[in-house]
């Protein structure tokens, strides 16, 4: 029998999936609740186990992951009727993992200190791809020492965790880098609509970028994707509308001007309104050629 912690996890997505999967290879006991039973499947195939409640949940655990969509379904799982701010007991740990407001986020810490639950929030940076490979960072603020009694746990999904501080830095850093990577595809492809409207393709913009002082990860990993066209999710531009909607809600509350977050979320908006809602949010590249007049992107072969 494992003597390692229990878990529990709720909210098993795009990201859930893959990371609740690499806890439950690692030996620990795993609990999950997602009301959807196809997003379970795969996991539970594997081995975890179901729980049909939040208070089955928080009963099978010692630690409770969750990894879900929105403000909205965070207060409902932590401060609605029957959910986890109730089922909860003190002493167990609750880690949010996902991409919320501050504001949100403070009222669950309210909740949850009231109960002598402890909380960390842990926003991760990364993709399905680095979250299958466990290669995710993980920004963490709360307390100190149960961050650092969970790192075995964060090792199994994260090759890098950063303690930020105690309170809602960590929320905070997570929407400084979504603005980032949102402001990366606005910026990128008015940049490679220039390049092509002076006969540049798409594939050598990228080649020559990738070895200049602008070089990122980020951009490497979007280049099949920008070179070929195909704007397949792994992000879509409905979810960067719901993070840059975050990012200057979070903006207003603490008089922090935004001036280009606030234009980036309106190109966003404008392709949202032209049919790629559901597209990567790199389409953006494809949004601003059309703007200029140039055929859409995936001119790869040579041609503008």
């Amino acid at each position: 029998m494992s003597n390692k912690m229990a878990l529990g996890w709720a909210g098993i997505g795009k990201m859930g999936s893959p990371m609740s999967r690499r806890v439950l290879a690692a030996g620990y006991p795993l609990t999950v609740f997602d009301p959807v039973a196809a997003n379970r499947a795969d996991v539970v195939d594997e081995g975890a186990a179901v729980a049909h409640s939040l208070a089955e949940l928080a009963e099978a655990a010692d630690v409770i992951f969750l990894t879900v969509p929105n403000d909205h379904v965070l207060g409902q799982i932590v401060l609605g009727p029957d959910a986890l701010g109730t089922a909860m007991k003190p002493r167990q740990v609750l880690v949010d993992m996902s991409t919320v407001s501050p504001k949100i986020s403070s009222e669950v810490a309210m909740c949850l200190a009231a109960k002598e639950i402890d909380y960390l929030r842990a926003p991760v940076s990364g993709s399905t791809t680095t979250a299958s490979s466990g290669t995710l960072t993980v920004m963490v603020s709360g307390n100190e020492s149960i961050c650092r009694r969970l790192e075995p746990i964060f090792s199994c999904f994260t090759s890098r965790l950063r303690l930020v501080g105690t309170g809602e830095e960590a929320r905070y850093l997570k929407l400084v880098i979504n603005s980032l990577v949102g402001a990366t595809s606005a910026l990128l492809g008015e940049a490679l609509t220039l390049g092509r409207k002076g006969g540049l393709s798409i594939e050598t913009m990228l080649d020559v970028i990738g070895e200049s002082a602008v070089a990122s990860p980020l951009i490497a990993y979007k280049r099949d994707m920008l070179v070929s066209g195909d704007f397949d999710p792994a992000f879509t531009v409905s979810q960067m509308m719901k993070d840059f909607d975050l990012i200057l809600d979070a903006a207003k509350g603490a008089h922090a001007p935004m001036y280009l977050a606030s234009l980036v979320r309106q190109h966003f908006e404008a392709a949202w309104a032209g049919g790629s809602a559901e597209k990567d949010f790199f389409v953006l590249s494809e949004h601003y050629a059309r703007l200029a007049g140039l055929q859409e992107a995936g001119s790869g072969s040579g041609l503008p």
